[in-house]
């Protein structure tokens, strides 16, 4: 896809973070666009953000775990834009704990948003997609679908099955007009910390969310203007992965060279940071 002007673009939890960069950006290269969030009043923002004279936005409430709602939000995208070119599945939450404290309930409220919603917003754009021969679906995952950290086994174990379920998903339209990019994301200075669930912190003694929060600010580098202009990029270069900030870059290299031994190196990069931070 060399350009996004006339393209018709649907993001989910485009209501903050790398979500409202990546709709404020594409809609100044002249995108239209299909927004989600199941948070209506950051989503509101970013509508306004992008400014009334780009007429060509549609926006719902959306709960990607929901997904019959998913489905029909995609039905909706068709009816209002005629057709749709490129879904960024976005929408995410955190979740910090243990595997031995870890409630299945938790477990499965971030798999149903961060695996399922990922999957459903594939599925509903795709035979739109694969019936026209043209179309991008682009799956966030994280730096954490590349490398394990203590405390996020859910989080670890939702990123990974996107990497996974995109990669095969790239292989499987090989030969079509149509696309599949996986995003690996850093530390990308976003409030997903803010609105997470935490009963661990990554040392292993008990969530302190502030604590969390302040440790996340310190570590996370990357902007999410600067996360959109990436992942923007890729879309337009067609890449199959992306990975976005310096620390991504580090930690994919350190997975490949040291794939059965990264580990000992993050468990000395935690317990440093905590010195650090403390």
């Amino acid at each position: 896809m060399k350009s996004l002007e006339r393209k018709v673009v649907a993001i989910t939890g485009a209501g903050s973070g790398i979500g409202r960069q990546l709709a404020v950006q594409m809609a100044g290269m002249g995108a239209a666009l299909a927004l989600s969030d199941v948070n209506e009043k950051g989503l509101a923002e970013t509508v306004e953000l992008i400014g009334p004279t780009h007429r060509l936005v549609t926006s719902q409430r959306l709960d990607v775990a929901d997904r019959a709602a998913v489905f029909a939000w995609a039905d909706q995208v068709r009816k209002d834009h005629g057709t749709a070119h490129v879904v960024v599945n976005n929408a995410g939450v955190s979740l910090s704990a243990t595997v031995a404290e870890m409630k299945l309930e938790d477990f499965e409220w971030l798999m149903n948003i961060n695996f399922w919603g990922v999957v459903a917003g594939t599925q509903a754009f795709l035979p739109g997609f694969l019936a026209q021969d043209e179309g991008h679906v682009v799956n966030v995952s994280s730096i954490f679908g590349i490398i394990g950290v203590p405390s996020q086994s859910a989080y670890n174990a939702a990123k990974f099955a996107v990497r996974g379920f995109t990669e095969s998903l790239r292989q499987e339209l090989a030969g079509t007009g149509v696309r599949a990019t996986c995003v690996h994301p850093g530390g990308i200075k976003t409030n997903i910390v803010r609105g997470g669930r935490h009963f661990s912190d990554i040392h292993g003694g008990k969530a302190d969310t502030q604590a969390l929060i302040k440790e996340f600010d310190s570590i996370a580098r990357t902007s999410p203007e600067e996360a959109a202009r990436v992942i923007i990029n890729g879309i337009l270069k067609d890449k199959p992965r992306v990975l976005i900030g310096q620390d991504a870059m580090m930690m994919d290299r350190l997975a490949r060279s040291m794939p059965s031994s990264y580990d000992k190196v993050m468990l000395g990069v935690t317990k440093f940071g905590r010195r650090f931070i403390n």
